[in-house]
């Protein structure tokens, strides 16, 4: 339950200091803070004030009580779900699942133009299970030590990646964590992302094919000398257990009404059982310990998540989400949708859509196929500045001085092409045709 305490002190404060702490987040790299510090700040100092502001008041506490104790459910759903999709990765990084693809491709001898396909390809394919942060932050690493200097095919190459793992990442329920948000809310069923499919590989597919019009000829050069890299005992069967974590995740959910997050709490509990089994058969030197791959999560990405969740669950508290409702009922569902595309560009998508969910607006008579499509806007539109999304911005990170802003926006023109084209598709299917609507 919202208030109407948006001219009050608390109120005015309140959006002062979401303000600064969001400046210091999008300004990580110039000031040279965790982004999640500034997160956590801004997510609790909020509540803090109100709290403070309803003992000062005499105001019925129960109501604060209430909103903190739901928000507190909705952010370990997400918290908890992405721990063990993180714990999964850092598993199959310790078992060189990754190195021995990077192995295989540089290994085939490839031309450029083919490893910036397949690097792509692999991007859209494997964000739908493993989140596009996680799958950008891999492949970029892969598209690096093909060859670190030939920034010709890796500023194109970083784009696609990019650009694949938001629109991979937007029709599967955890391929981006704005995705995640919005199944969790029950905006839409499992089966319903899987109608965004056309919408996403097409528009991905067309930026692909004009950025691989500036991916020069030849292909990279490969020591021959290099060790052939092999996976580590034990890998394919933590695939396979992270393909079945994942299932059990959506059937539990799906079918039991149980939080997405207890299906996923579940295949940890699994992984923690078959690592048990294998240490029985091995050398000491050789025994894994999964409490060591949880150690290396990025546990600062969890705490953004839950500070930034926290502001905007504050500002909705307050009564700042209002607003948000007003423009839908002023402009209409379609274009306020489309718009909220463009400001993920500018803003991260994560506290985007937390608003929008938070606002839950009307979306008029085509409810369902209007939720996709915010779904699908959020995740490709940080697409159109490098900063815009996760995926972006850890690439950046990964591949400093090469991947930047600059070097994003000469190529920013396919990337508005495919967001354009994306909607295009999203309204023949959805309001045309009445597929998947």
């Amino acid at each position: 339950m919202e208030m109407h305490l948006t001219s009050t002190w608390v109120g005015i404060v309140s959006l002062i200091i979401f303000v600064v702490g969001y400046f210091f987040i999008a300004t990580e790299d110039r000031y040279h803070i965790n982004k999640a510090k500034p997160a956590l700040f801004t997510g609790t100092s909020i509540f803090m004030l109100i709290g403070v502001y309803f003992a000062l008041n005499g105001l019925n506490s129960k109501l604060l009580e209430e909103e903190t104790s739901k928000l507190i459910v909705e952010i370990a759903e997400i918290f908890f779900f992405l721990m063990v999709a993180m714990t999964y990765i850092e598993a199959m990084i310790d078992r060189r699942v990754f190195s021995a693809l990077r192995y295989t491709l540089v290994s085939r001898g490839y031309t450029y133009k083919k490893l910036f396909w397949i690097t792509g390809a692999l991007s859209f394919f494997i964000s739908p299970v493993a989140d596009n942060l996680t799958t950008a932050l891999i492949l970029s690493t892969v598209l690096i030590t093909i060859d670190k200097d030939n920034k010709n095919f890796l500023v194109p190459g970083a784009i696609n990646i990019v650009v694949a793992a938001n629109a991979g990442g937007a029709w599967s329920p955890f391929g981006d964590i704005t995705t995640l948000m919005v199944w969790i809310d029950g905006k839409g069923a499992f089966q319903e992302f899987l109608y965004l499919f056309p919408a996403a590989f097409i528009g991905w597919f067309i930026t692909a094919f004009l950025l691989s019009r500036f991916v020069p000829k030849g292909k990279p050069h490969f020591d021959i000398s290099e060790s052939k890299v092999t996976m580590k005992k034990g890998a394919k069967q933590i695939i396979g257990l992270f393909v079945f974590t994942i299932a059990t995740a959506v059937l539990s959910h799906q079918l039991l009404d149980l939080p997405a997050m207890w299906g996923m709490m579940f295949g940890l509990a699994l992984l923690k059982l078959y690592t048990y089994k294998m240490n029985l058969k091995c050398k000491i030197e050789d025994k894994v310990n999964p409490f060591a791959w949880i150690a290396k999560i990025e546990n600062d990405t969890l705490l953004f998540f839950f500070g930034i969740l926290a502001a905007v669950g504050g500002l909705h508290f307050l009564g700042y989400l209002d607003y948000l409702t007003k423009l839908y009922d002023v402009l209409g569902a379609t274009i306020v949708n489309i718009i909220i595309g463009f400001i993920s560009a500018i803003i991260d998508n994560v506290p985007v859509m937390s608003a929008v969910l938070k606002a839950n607006p009307n979306m008029g008579e085509a409810a369902r196929a209007q939720w996709m499509l915010v779904t699908m806007t959020a995740g490709i539109g940080g697409s159109l500045i490098s900063f815009g999304s996760a995926a972006g911005v850890g690439v950046m990170g990964k591949m400093k001085g090469i991947y930047t802003f600059g070097s994003h926006m000469k190529y920013a023109w396919t990337v508005l092409l495919g967001y354009i084209i994306s909607i295009a598709i999203w309204y023949v299917q959805f309001i045309m045709l009445g597929i998947g609507a």
